[in-house]
């Protein structure tokens, strides 16, 4: 089994969009293996668009939220386990539900938790049980609560199972949560100064490293726990620059030099903590994938709930809008996603 959590401290850098298309394709590409998503940010994005996109995937989202039923979420489960905090609730394997049966786009083998804007509201109520005195072990157990149920949606299948965690951008308990469940995170960036101050929070807050005064708190926080308390946390895996843009099929001289900056950044931690590197002998810049600017992509398959391979060149009518898609920026962005998965 193998995990993935997508997560940067810093929002708006496709995060959702390039976890839904990861997934998608990584399921695509492997039918023997149960692709399951775990989407564990409240505003549900990568949930909304694997359900069918804008037009049918909210409507699909909200039958699973629904007050008057069970609910088939994130948010249902979290809520169940506080209900019954430091054992295991039963069946917790029914949360992940095949997205094949709301959107004909996907392949079979690909499931998902739905995400729920309930975890935010059970975000302190977590916390607070996870800060209790007894038992002793309150904050590991409510710390694994995600990786419980990974654990039991496993138990549940005679096949492999591979996880993608979609995160929230800021590091909330639920945050925390899906880190500790993750074997490995996935960063998306976009090439600017605060998508590297992004990447040296999680650096900090997961590792304890990196400046000395931002490592100081962190060493006090959720890095000191988990070790104290033994829990596992992910590798550094894989470096997504996103919306590169590009001039004459490069990346600009501008986005160049921004995007080194953050290589450098990260090369600079591996000489002094290779370890925390899911591959420690392999050079830093050989992690990193370009992903280009190319918003009709992404516009077409977040609005439709499509899967990169299955988008086709050509114009599309989304919204009584047109939306031109051509073949070389899609093939350019198809190539990237290709990469992607040689790296998972």
């Amino acid at each position: 089994m193998s995990s993935y959590a997508f997560w940067n401290n810093k929002g708006g850098v496709g995060k959702s969009f390039l976890c839904f298309i990861a997934a998608c394709e990584y399921a695509r590409l492997n039918p023997e293996i149960d692709v399951i998503v775990l989407d564990l940010c409240p505003q549900a994005n990568t949930s909304e668009t694997l359900l069918g996109g804008q037009l049918s995937g909210g409507k699909n989202l909200r039958t699973f939220l629904a007050p008057d039923s069970t609910r088939l979420s994130i948010g249902g489960y979290l809520e169940s386990r506080l209900n019954s905090p430091f054992s295991k609730t039963p069946d917790m394997a029914r949360y992940a539900i095949n997205v094949k049966d709301y959107n004909e786009k996907i392949s079979p083998n690909l499931y998902l938790v739905c995400g729920d804007n309930l975890v935010e509201v059970l975000g302190e109520a977590i916390r607070q049980t996870a800060a209790l005195s007894v038992p002793l072990d309150s904050w590991k157990k409510v710390t694994s609560w995600v990786k419980d149920l990974q654990d039991e949606i496993i138990e549940s299948r005679e096949r492999e199972c591979v996880f993608f965690i979609d995160c929230n951008p800021s590091f909330a308990i639920y945050t925390q949560l899906a880190i500790a469940a993750a074997d490995n995170i996935v960063i998306p960036f976009t090439a600017d100064e605060s998508s590297r101050r992004g990447i040296e929070n999680i650096i900090a807050l997961l590792y304890g490293q990196g400046d000395d005064y931002i490592a100081s708190f962190a060493r006090l926080s959720f890095y000191k726990r988990a070790k104290e308390e033994g829990i596992s946390l992910p590798k550094l895996h894989t470096f997504i620059s996103n919306r590169v843009t590009l001039f004459d099929g490069e990346p600009s001289r501008a986005h160049q030099a921004a995007n080194k900056a953050i290589v450098e950044t990260i090369q600079k931690l591996a000489k002094k903590h290779r370890t925390i590197f899911a591959y420690p002998r392999m050079p830093v810049a050989e992690r990193f994938v370009d992903f280009p600017d190319f918003h009709a992509v992404s516009i077409v398959a977040s609005l439709t709930g499509t899967p990169i391979h299955a988008l086709k060149a050509g114009p599309k009518k989304i919204n009584g809008e047109r939306i031109q898609i051509n073949p070389d920026p899609l093939k350019t962005y198809k190539d990237a996603l290709a990469t992607l998965m040689n790296f998972l």
